[in-house]
């Protein structure tokens, strides 16, 4: 049988030649491809949603966009920061990078994102205890809900709590370009998952929808953001380095303005981000295909439970759920039987307050959070990228139909 990858990104010619036009130009660091690319993805995201055209910043990776963004909107020592502990690292880590403390956030009963009514639960816990502590000294300044699996967060419900409790919000959307919410009452009209906040952060990396091997972009309206991270992305400097380079006016003067970062992607990644935009579309149908199969084959089955989608869904990820009255082998079993039978798979996620360093620093227990351990012992991803062939998906389904009827309570 055929081994079949967890993932494995859709390249062509297109990309192929994309690429070595940026290598041939004799420019390899952030540069004009960059820019166009910026302004490629501002094109795209306001031809669906007919708003202003947004700012989008390119970064190295979404863990720097997230970072970037998170400083752009003033969080810093004494500030707390929610967030799902379904997530991956980085969601958390940029946090502590900036002296801020976390507070985890359960997820929705048999779903994996943020629940609103958790989120709410958690911010009067958390005046309460401001009030009986006061010296304590700690402000929540921001909420961070994540688009997990390409599906969109409630953020109507999310952005309505934040905005009473006066917090950022800003989207961890990794998983979820080209995620676009549809207006119920107008389906040609709706909001992206990624810019219905203050600022959302996508990922390019090389799993992901659309890819540039390691990469991300910063998307916000709001000017003041944008400029923030234009300048912290590269040292702190006040001018590009495209710009030094190519301006003939004191080229080689700049000005440091703030102790900024090194975040800037280079000209290489953006020519292939450029490629894969184009085909966006394209790769987003070939994953609700799979998708789609999948669903069929696994909906009416008694050992599983099927991932929620709707409105907008990216099918980024497959996270099929065992159901283990039924199943005798546990999720851990179950996933190493797969990869003996040469079947990718991953976990998403290994919930982040299990994790040594959170545990702790904020003395939490795996059972803190009870929906997002019982999601968490009960997923696995399975293959979903695009180029699949019919052969191969309908291996997949065929492995992990015949494991459960073979561990059968």
């Amino acid at each position: 049988m055929e081994t079949i990858p967890f993932a494995k990104p859709f390249i062509g010619k297109e990309e192929e030649e994309a690429v070595l036009t940026a290598l041939r130009s004799g420019w390899l660091t952030t540069g004009k491809e960059t820019l166009a690319f910026e302004k490629d993805f501002g094109e795209f995201l306001q031809n669906r949603d007919g708003l202003d055209l947004p700012f989008c910043m390119a970064v190295n990776s979404a863990t720097s966009g997230l970072h970037l963004a998170m400083e752009a909107v003033g969080i810093g020592k004494g500030d707390l920061v929610l967030i799902p502990s379904m997530t991956f690292t980085s969601t958390a880590e940029v946090v502590r990078y900036l002296g801020a403390e976390v507070v985890f956030v359960d997820v929705l009963k048999d779903g994996y994102h943020m629940d609103p009514a958790a989120l709410e639960c958690t911010l009067r816990k958390l005046e309460l205890e401001k009030d009986e502590t006061p010296s304590r000294g700690l402000k929540v300044k921001a909420v961070v809900p994540v688009h997990y699996g390409g599906l969109p967060c409630d953020m109507d419900a999310i952005i309505s709590i934040a905005r009473k409790y006066g917090l950022k919000i800003i989207e961890d959307a990794a998983h979820s370009f080209p995620s676009f919410i549809q207006d119920e009452n107008n389906p040609a009209k709706g909001r992206w998952a990624g810019l219905t906040g203050d600022a959302g952060v996508f990922s390019f990396y090389a799993t992901k929808t659309i890819t540039t091997g390691e990469g991300g972009m910063v998307v916000t309206r709001d000017k003041a953001i944008a400029d923030r991270v234009k300048i912290m992305r590269s040292h702190g400097i006040d001018r590009s380095v495209w710009d030094r380079y190519s301006n003939v006016k004191a080229s080689w003067y700049y000005q440091v303005v703030e102790p900024g970062y090194k975040y800037n992607i280079p000209d290489i990644l953006s020519a292939l981000g450029r490629a894969q935009l184009r085909r966006a579309y394209d790769l987003l149908a070939m994953r609700k295909k799979i998708a789609a199969i999948y669903d069929e084959a696994f909906r009416d089955d008694r050992n599983f439970l099927i991932p929620p989608t709707g409105n907008g869904d990216a099918r980024h990820l497959y996270p099929l759920r065992l159901c283990p009255e039924n199943i005798s082998l546990n999720r851990n079993e179950f996933a190493e039987k797969l990869q003996e039978r040469g079947i990718g798979i991953s976990v998403h996620f290994i919930p982040l307050h299990t994790m040594p360093y959170y545990k702790k620093r904020y003395s939490l227990e795996d059972n803190d959070f009870p929906e997002t351990l019982k999601t968490f012992n009960r997923t696995i991803s399975l293959p979903i990228w695009p180029g699949m062939t019919e052969s191969q998906v309908d291996q997949v389904i065929a492995t992990v139909k015949s494991l459960a009827q073979s561990s059968l309570n």
